[in-house]
Parts: C-alpha cells; sequence; structure tokens
C-alpha cells in the first residue's frame, strides 16, 4: 500500500511507543547518575531522606523527558510520495524538510535493544551530501519495523541501472565465528585496557576507597621489582582490553550477513544488540579498499571497507563502521568478497604492483630514525642538564626504538605500490595501518600533484586520485616522477594532459599553469580535475 493512501492525505506519524523508550532510558540514566548522588547525600542527612531526593529528582527527569518525546511524536509527521519524502515537526520553530526521490541514496534502519523488544527500527533516509545541520537526511525514529522494510524497498526499488547476474545475486558473505579471533589483534584492545583502569580508579573514588584499591595493589607488588610490576599491570590491563575487544566485537558483527538484493543493492546486517541494516546502491560504488591492520595482517587477514559516494559520515555513522563491508577474515575471504562485490573474476587489490624507486626506501629510513632517535636524544639532554636519570631511560628507550624503527620503515617501503587492472586504479601504503585501494578509473575526478624541496632531490613525486567517494583521495606516495605522470596518463587518458607538457628533446613533464613555464613540478605542486 502506497502511503499516499494513508490518512491526513497520506501523511504517517511516528510510532508513539517512542515515548515509552525514551522514559525507559531517561530512567537508566537517573539510575546511574543518582547512584554517586545518593552516596554523596547519604554524609549530610538519613539515608531514607536522600533516598526521597534522589527519587524526586529522577522521576521530574524521567516525566519531563518523555512529556517533550511526546510533544515531538504529536508534533511530527512523514509523507512518501511519488516524487519527494516529507518530514515535518517542531512545536514552536515548525521545520519542513523534503528531498527529492531521485537524489535519495541510503536508507539505513538501526535498532538498539528497547527498540528490537517492542519491534522498532530508527530509520535514516539520505541523499549522501555532506552539508551542515542535516538537511541531506531525514530521520524517522521510530517506526515499526515492518514499516522500516516498506520505506527502504519502496525508496531504493528500482534504483539501479545494472542488468540482473543471477550467479552474484544472494549472499555474499555470512559470518564465520572464527573470526573472532582477530578482535583482540586491533587498537581497540590497548585502548579498552587503559579505559578499564581508569574506570577502577573513578570508581572506587566514588566510593571512597581509592586510596585503599592502591595500597592493596601496592602491598601485592611490594617485594617485586619496578619493572616487572608494570609488565604484569601492562599484562593485565591489556587482557581487559583484549576481553573487551571480544565483547565489542560479537554486539557488532554478531548475524552479519551481506548480500546482494535483486536490482543491485548491497545490503549487510549485523548487531547483537543493536541491529543495523545498511544499503549501499552498486551504481554508487567507486571500488573498495582492502585494509590490514598490522596485527591482523601478521595473521594473514584483512578487512573490506566501500568506496561509496552516498554515505552517511556523522558521528554515529562513523562509530558504527558504516563503510565495513567485511570484519577482518582471512586474507582469500577478503579477495572473494572483494571479487564478488566488483562483479570481478579476479580481485583488482590482488594485482601485481609496480615497486617505487630507492629513494622512497630511503626516505622512509630517514623518517624512523628520526622519529625513533628524537625522544632518546630529549631524554639524553634532560639526563645531562638534570640528573642521571633519564641517561638510563635514554638507553632503553634507544634499545627497543631503533630495532623496531629498520623493519618498520623497510616494511613501509615494501607496501608501497600501484598498478592499472582492467577499469581500477590500485594504490597501496603503510605499514602499522596497510590500505590496497581498488577505484574506480571512472570515478576519478581529478588528480593533485605534491612534490616537496626534498622530493625534487630525490627525484620522486606524490599522485593524489581525487575521489567523489570514500575518503575523497587516495595518494600515491613517493612513486617516479616520470613513471607516475605516465600512470596518472594511462589511467584517466585526457585527464591531466591540458595541465602538463613534454619538453622537446626531453623525457620528462613540465607543469603549465596560468604563469606559463615549465622545468619540475615545484613545492605548489599541480592539480588537475574536471566536474562530475
Amino acid at each position: 500500500m502506497s502511503s499516499e493512501d494513508g490518512p491526513d492525505g497520506g501523511w504517517r506519524r511516528l510510532d508513539p511507543r517512542t515515548v515509552l523508550v525514551t522514559a525507559a532510558v531517561t530512567a537508566g540514566v537517573a539510575g546511574g547518575a543518582g547512584l554517586p548522588v545518593l552516596l554523596g547525600l547519604t554524609g549530610s542527612m538519613p539515608w531514607w531522606q536522600a533516598l526521597g531526593w534522589v527519587l524526586a529528582g529522577a522521576l521530574v527527569l524521567v516525566a519531563g523527558a518523555a512529556g517533550a518525546d511526546w510533544l515531538r511524536w504529536r508534533r511530527t509527521r512523514y509523507r512518501i510520495g511519488p516524487e519527494r519524502a516529507e518530514l515535518r515537526t517542531g512545536l514552536l520553530l515548525v521545520k519542513r524538510r523534503s528531498l527529492a526521490r531521485e537524489r535519495i541514496r541510503t536508507v539505513d534502519l538501526t535498532a538498539r535493544p528497547l527498540l528490537r523488544i517492542l519491534g522498532l527500527v530508527k530509520v535514516r533516509i539520505g541523499t549522501g551530501e555532506h552539508t551542515g545541520g542535516g538537511e541531506s537526511t531525514l530521520e524517522l525514529d521510530p517506526v515499526t519495523r515492518t514499516e522500516g522494510e516498506r520505506l527502504r524497498r519502496e525508496l531504493l526499488a528500482g534504483r539501479s541501472a545494472l542488468a540482473p547476474q543471477a550467479d552474484r545475486d544472494g549472499v555474499l558473505a555470512a559470518l564465520d565465528p572464527r573470526w573472532v579471533r582477530y578482535a583482540p589483534l586491533s587498537f581497540v584492545a590497548p585502548l579498552l585496557g587503559g579505559a578499564a583502569v581508569g574506570a577502577v580508579m573513578q570508581v572506587s573514588q566514588w566510593f571512597g576507597v581509592q586510596a585503599e584499591v592502591v595500597g592493596w595493589v601496592g602491598e601485592r607488588f611490594r617485594d617485586t621489582p619496578l619493572l616487572w610490576t608494570a609488565v604484569v599491570l601492562g599484562a593485565l590491563a591489556l587482557a581487559a582490553g583484549a576481553a573487551g575487544a571480544l565483547g565489542l566485537w560479537v554486539e557488532m558483527w554478531f548475524g552479519y550477513r551481506l548480500e546482494r538484493e535483486p536490482g543491485g543493492t548491497l545490503r549487510l546486517r549485523r548487531g547483537l544488540l543493536t541491529s543495523r541494516s545498511l544499503s549501499i546502491e552498486e551504481r554508487r560504488l567507486r571500488g573498495v579498499e582492502l585494509v590490514e591492520p598490522l596485527g591482523v595482517r601478521l595473521c594473514g587477514a584483512a578487512r573490506v571497507d566501500a568506496v561509496a559516494t552516498g554515505l552517511v559520515k556523522d558521528d554515529e555513522g562513523r562509530n558504527a563502521d558504516h563503510r565495513t563491508l567485511l570484519p577482518p577474515a582471512p586474507r582469500p575471504v577478503a579477495d572473494g568478497v572483494v571479487a564478488r562485490v566488483l562483479r570481478e573474476p579476479v580481485p583488482p587489490t590482488s594485482a601485481p604492483l609496480t615497486a617505487h624507486p630507492p629513494a622512497a626506501r630511503s626516505r622512509r629510513l630517514r623518517w624512523a630514525l628520526a622519529a625513533a632517535l628524537a625522544p632518546v636524544l630529549l631524554l639524553v639532554a634532560l639526563g645531562l642538564l638534570v640528573t642521571d636519570v633519564p641517561l638510563y631511560a635514554a638507553a632503553v628507550c634507544g634499545a627497543l626504538s631503533v630495532p623496531l624503527a629498520v623493519p618498520a620503515a623497510l616494511d613501509a617501503y615494501r607496501s608501497l605500490g600501484h598498478a592499472l587492472d582492467g577499469d581500477y586504479l590500485v594504490a597501496r601504503s603503510g605499514t602499522v595501518r596497510r590500505a590496497t585501494v581498488a577505484l574506480r578509473r571512472d570515478g576519478v575526478i581529478g588528480w593533485t600533484l605534491k612534490q616537496s624541496w626534498f622530493q625534487r632531490r630525490a627525484g620522486v613525486l606524490t599522485l593524489i586520485a581525487t575521489t567523489a567517494a570514500g575518503d575523497g583521495a587516495y595518494p600515491v606516495y613517493d612513486a617516479d616522477e616520470h613513471e607516475i605522470l605516465d600512470f596518472a596518463s594511462r589511467a584517466v587518458p585526457g585527464l591531466l594532459e591540458p595541465f602538463l607538457e613534454r619538453p622537446g628533446g626531453h623525457g620528462g613533464y613540465g607543469e603549465r599553469g596560468d604563469r606559463g613555464g615549465h622545468g619540475g613540478h615545484g613545492d605548489r605542486g599541480g592539480h588537475g580535475g574536471h566536474g562530475e
């Protein structure tokens, strides 16, 4: 049934149970905030009186939030017409938003635990245009799951001009529980470990037992050398972080399923407590990025991110890994997903790459050694000026950082590479986070050339492919300056040539601009491009 057949000229309301959800969430927040307040008040008044004040404050807070949400529900309407999706809301200041249906690119469904229990979802309808104030997005929070699925199908139906391919439709990837072993290898684990330590100290301070906790820990390690104490405590924090990373991975990726729906829409569903359904039109897909964080790469795994236009880029979208099509999985699995997503027999991300000149390796070795020796020199200076203690720290720091810096620099050099593979431009770089992007050549809308004074002396150049998708720019670092310009010309013929000229009798390129002239690329670099 079309939404135009509904009451009030096709205008519909959100689900009224939004008031119940808001009241429950506010009650939980009030309870969490009220506990430390209650503990603080019991020191100056009887516990029953303190409890009464806390409950009264919580009741006022819950009632106020529920009342405000009830007014929002009463004043909010939405309508999906044949040409536009419309939203009308506001009490004193009425806001009206309208999106042309042909510009709608995403319809994503999200359901937090309370919404899932009640059979509700939050629907985000977006055009993918990143304007301020959210004018490019309509948010329906909440509607029934049935209504959300209906809106998704209706708004995305017939959006793709791709011909159906039965052998490529259906499920592209599904969850393998064994992938959870990669969760502790992410950079999230140490961050969660530090957060766990901070949480223990904060809670102990709330209850006034922080000194006792610190004393208990000190008593346990009273006869242990300081170095071993630090090692053990660090290991415990990392273990707590690894446990937290496992829990976070399960919550985010439980029920993971990536499928291609008829008509050319990629749909990703995942989530244990908060369920998420993300849709990407294939005609908005400009390529993929194979990401290999260091720990994951050492175990032979990688994740796959989409390079697409029209993806929501607000804070919630970033926290939800809205671009990730596949969590860290064995490399053969990731390669298979890349091939199936791009409808290619062989994944472009596995294409042989052109190596970069030795000058790129020298530059990385110098950077790595400078980064490793800078803190050592600082500690030595402090030791000579103040006390001898920093000298011992400098010795330890130098003994650990320098042997690690050289292999890291060499690995960063080996990771560099670029190639043309069919319809795709392939570029790879990074060591702590190695990324290989396969970008459609017809998705490149401009080139940016960067060459510093040091790069000019070394004969290398950084080429940046500009696109309207993903991060917007994908660099090829420190490539041979003549080879990379030929590469850019072959990748997108006619895009770079109007901005460059070949001097007669020479094998190189010169920059041509409003000032004219040639003879190098200069610190200012060059830029060429065209609109979509």
